[in-house]
């Protein structure tokens, strides 16, 4: 007969090195209370917590939670001419190859648009001198907390690429109503990209 192992207790590095965290309950809003939360897996970029709850309803329950440590950070760079720039890399969990706006992490401690004029010149090589703000979003919240900020960048002019070893980005200038265009087609998933190109689309309408 095989013992049950309870999941939570064994994880894939061996036996759980993290203590359950009692909470005897963390009050929270819409009637959900935590009772117990524990780590079930972190590495350097997240972290992910089993937590016991009580549902909105009064129900005991369970919720996996996925915290990331980074803000995750979102570049649409518009020249002068009405071009922007796409980058085209491999996503390990799809294993697939995908065309995005130049994107990144922002790690704590660092203001969000130092980390997208970092993340512009390494991704495309450009610089710019004219950022905003265009948009924040929180990327899937029914089991994370991710947080994004995206901008534009204009005032374009030529930088050093500087790739990182996990990216092999080849990238592309093209007119920014054709990367519209490839969100409506469905060329491009990527859902930081999808979300700020229309922003645009519907900017460039009023």
């Amino acid at each position: 007969m095989t013992e049950k192992v309870d999941p939570i207790e064994k994880n894939c590095l061996g036996e759980n090195p993290y203590p359950i965290e009692k909470l005897y309950p963390l009050e929270k809003i819409g009637g959900w209370k935590t009772k117990t939360s524990i780590i079930a897996y972190e590495n350097p970029w997240l972290k992910i917590t089993h937590e016991e709850v009580v549902t909105p309803k009064g129900t005991d329950g369970i919720y996996g939670v996925v915290h990331f440590k980074n803000i995750a950070i979102g570049v649409v760079p518009i020249d002068d001419e009405g071009n922007t720039w796409l980058v085209k890399q491999s996503r390990y969990t799809l294993n697939q190859y995908t065309w995005e706006i130049p994107e990144g992490g922002c790690p704590q401690g660092e203001e969000p648009i130092n980390a997208a004029k970092r993340e512009l010149e390494e991704e495309v090589g450009l610089q710019a001198n004219d950022w905003q703000q265009l948009m924040t979003m929180h990327l899937s919240n029914s089991v994370t907390d991710e947080f994004c900020v995206v901008f534009i960048a204009r005032g374009l002019f030529a930088g050093t690429q500087a790739l990182e070893s996990t990216e092999d980005i080849e990238y592309k200038k093209l007119p920014l109503t054709e990367a519209i265009e490839m969100v409506k087609r469905g060329d491009i998933t990527d859902g930081i990209s999808v979300a700020a190109l229309l922003r645009i689309a519907l900017m460039l309408k009023d």
